[in-house]
């Protein structure tokens, strides 16, 4: 993964210091792309262990087109927890519950996660519910079949940035736009990313379009091409210094392989069992806050 290693050097050594929403502050760069060649292995980091876990939940909950953190809750997947408890927070009904505590009703009160863990139309529903003249446009689905009877087109877009929606989403969408593309049997994905968190975010990021990228595949009887990561706002926040220096310290080992088992026909047939991955030897995690 010395492509994410590049990445985080540029923005080091290009970067320009930036104000942001969370107020964190930020080295920012504007406009990147980075690209894995996924024959060549998983692409998940070796110089930090990433919760891999959290990756494939989070994909699965945004494949079937939920928006509720209920799910990733049940599943002890903690990523979305923040923004529907900041919310919870400046309401009402908030009654001086630390996270933990919201967590834990969310996970046990149906009525009191159906209230206060959505999240508005993000991912899953613009992926899978895109509303538009009327009607819904299940984005992800359609571009499935077409790789399956037209896999030269230029058409092959799922867009999770709804313009008109973008006010009631607690977080708009950070990976908003992906593209399939076809050439010798081979699928590639390209993922634009307006807004990179390049030490928390990114890892996830590329490993979750990635995995993506080979359930597709799987399903539509295609090989694996490239996953290409173009960015638009790199950024490294400033309580993130530390840790970026620490994993620039190490040397990347060899990539993992993901095997996916199962006899899957659609994309929703996949299972967290169904993944397995094997020859992962990475350093030890590394620790830091999210802005929110």
């Amino acid at each position: 993964m010395k492509q994410y290693l590049e990445f985080l050097e540029h923005i080091l050594e290009n970067g320009s210091k930036k104000n942001d929403r969370t107020n964190t502050g930020t080295v920012s760069t504007f406009g990147y792309q980075m690209r894995f060649d996924l024959q060549n292995g998983f692409p998940l980091l070796t110089t930090k262990k990433v919760h891999l876990k959290s990756i494939i939940h989070e994909l699965l909950w945004f494949i079937s087109g939920s928006t509720n953190i209920k799910y990733l809750v049940d599943n002890g997947v903690k990523i979305w927890n923040e923004w529907p408890y900041e919310v919870y927070k400046n309401s009402a009904s908030y009654k001086g519950e630390n996270i933990d505590e919201f967590v834990e009703k969310i996970k046990e009160d149906n009525e009191f996660s159906r209230k206060w863990g959505d999240l508005g139309p993000v991912y899953g529903h613009e992926w899978r519910h895109f509303d538009g003249d009327g009607c819904y446009v299940d984005q992800l689905q359609r571009v499935i079949d077409d790789l399956k009877t037209n896999p030269d087109s230029r058409r092959l877009i799922v867009n999770a940035w709804q313009a008109a929606y973008i006010d009631k989403m607690q977080l708009p969408p950070c990976h908003l736009l992906f593209q399939f593309y076809v050439v010798d049997n081979k699928l590639s994905c390209q993922l634009y990313q307006r807004s990179a968190d390049a030490f928390l975010g990114v890892p996830f990021n590329i490993a979750s379009y990635s995995l993506l990228t080979m359930m597709i595949a799987k399903i539509t009887n295609l090989e694996l091409g490239e996953f290409i990561h173009t960015i638009g706002d790199a950024h490294i926040y400033l309580n993130h210094f530390e840790q970026v220096k620490l994993q620039l310290s190490r040397k990347p080992k060899k990539l993992p392989k993901m095997i996916i088992h199962g006899n899957q026909n659609s994309i929703d047939d996949f299972k967290y069992e169904d993944f397995e991955l094997v020859d992962y030897l990475p350093y030890p995690r590394i620790k830091g806050v999210v802005a929110v």
